[in-house]
């Protein structure tokens, strides 16, 4: 008889959270937002920042108790799929905000001449473009991972309609979106 350890691992640990500062496991954990510089060595979206010290960025976490006092982390206990909820409202705000750059935000960055307010960002900063394209990429690859981690499960995803606005914004903007047609 063959045992499929990684199936059978996974099938135990379903719904198990695992505290990212310190790995304890647990049914329920502190979900929320910190802005302590040392949760940035554990909180999932800090893990490609280079410059981690006294990083006050609002970080988004999964922590016990303890941790959670510890890392003063704004939260309340959740389980898998409240975190997973969470995870997806805030996929859905930086996209909102990717999108908010794109078609205006830059502009008020950018030392351009007023004529040139009608382009795009693509026209005026390539790279820019690039970079922020890319971001948004990203993003929409993380909301399709959580969006089918809802399906997987047979549970509902929490407000699904938005995912048809989104992608009618992007079109009315000319861009091309990963989440549908």
């Amino acid at each position: 008889m063959s045992v499929d350890w990684d199936k059978t691992i996974n099938e135990i640990l379903a719904g198990t959270l695992a505290c990212q500062a310190c790995e304890a496991l647990g049914d329920e954990m502190v979900v929320g937002y910190t802005r302590n510089p040392e949760a940035a060595e554990f909180a999932t979206r800090c893990q490609e920042c280079t410059d981690k010290t006294d990083c006050d960025a609002r970080k988004l976490v999964v922590v016990c108790e303890p941790c959670a006092n510890q890392y003063r982390v704004n939260g309340e206990l959740m389980t898998e799929a409240g975190w997973m909820g969470i995870q997806l409202d805030e996929c859905r705000r930086n996209l909102e905000e990717s999108l908010d750059y794109l078609s205006t935000y830059w502009k008020e960055e950018a030392v351009i001449e007023f004529a040139d307010m009608s382009r795009k960002l693509e026209e005026i900063d390539p790279d820019t473009f690039r970079e922020e394209n890319g971001w948004r990429s990203r993003m929409e690859e993380e909301y399709l991972r959580i969006h089918r981690w809802f399906r997987d499960r047979r549970l509902r995803v929490p407000d699904a309609a938005w995912r048809s606005q989104y992608v009618e914004d992007v079109i009315a903007q000319g861009y091309t979106s990963r989440l549908g047609d």
